[in-house]
């Protein structure tokens, strides 16, 4: 499929657009890089993967952090305290029904990102959750818990974990490159359980949101990932992509590197 990339301008404004919108809990971001070129480009394209139905194993030389709870907790009273132990270096192991993504999560450039997502992960949070808002050029976005209920679907994206964090954006940390981990948020300090992968570079999200991690397995998974809108750059809104069933997070489990 052939496609145009967006300006700059129009990205500003689907980026402003998609905050404003989702101004409940620990919503939405940004837009995307490309654009279709005809009405057709709505249609879903057709699955080119089998359905993963369970997590993968822990890839070699890397060790599992054990879970806090044997089942799912969707809501928290409070911010987590924090738990990460220093000198242990975390990964995110993100089995999705797309396939398994491995994560190296900054723990020591963002620890309060890195221990938020490090402590809902231990709490089975993600289990189950879509990819909501997937984009292509641009980015996939998950971590919302009203979408294990699809009768909740004009809510998605609005979705949390009962909380919200400060940010913590480091300056030298660049959506550079693609594979970037960053927290989804609604404006200053509205970070929670949402989060994003980008597709691609992303300059004009620097200094936005907490970037907290990176993929270094699995980028493959990313390209598969079915995407679920695409961007009209006439009205500058995103458009449903017709008969998009987003894929699912199966788990997200902590691992941690051997030495």
């Amino acid at each position: 499929m052939k496609t145009a990339a967006a300006s700059p301008l129009l990205l500003a404004s689907l980026l402003t657009l998609s905050l404003a919108a989702c101004k409940k809990d620990t919503p939405a971001t940004t837009d995307t890089t490309k654009t279709p070129d005809t009405a057709a480009a709505t249609t879903a394209k057709p699955a080119t993967a089998t359905a993963v139905t369970t997590p993968g194993a822990v890839p070699s030389g890397y060790t599992l952090v054990p879970a806090v709870s044997s089942k799912p907790v969707y809501k928290f009273a409070s911010e987590p305290a924090r738990t990460l132990k220093d000198g242990v270096d975390y990964y995110a192991l993100i089995d999705t029904s797309k396939g398994q993504i491995l994560a190296d999560l900054y723990e020591t450039r963002t620890p309060v990102t890195v221990n938020n997502f490090v402590t809902l992960a231990r709490n089975h949070f993600y289990d189950g959750i879509l990819f909501h808002r997937v984009l292509d050029g641009f980015m996939g976005q998950t971590g919302d818990p009203n979408t294990l209920d699809a009768s909740k679907k004009a809510s998605w994206g609005q979705g949390g974990p009962g909380y919200s964090f400060p940010d913590e954006i480091r300056q030298n940390l660049k959506f550079d490159a693609p594979g970037d981990l960053a927290m989804a948020n609604s404006g200053a300090n509205t970070n929670g359980s949402q989060f994003f992968i980008t597709f691609a570079p992303a300059s004009f999200l620097d200094g936005k949101y907490n970037l907290f991690g990176k993929v270094v397995q699995g980028q493959d998974v990313l390209a598969k990932l079915t995407r679920t809108a695409n961007p009209d750059q006439s009205s500058g809104q995103e458009v449903p992509i017709e008969g998009a069933t987003p894929d699912k997070i199966l788990s997200v489990r902590i691992v941690s590197k051997n030495k």
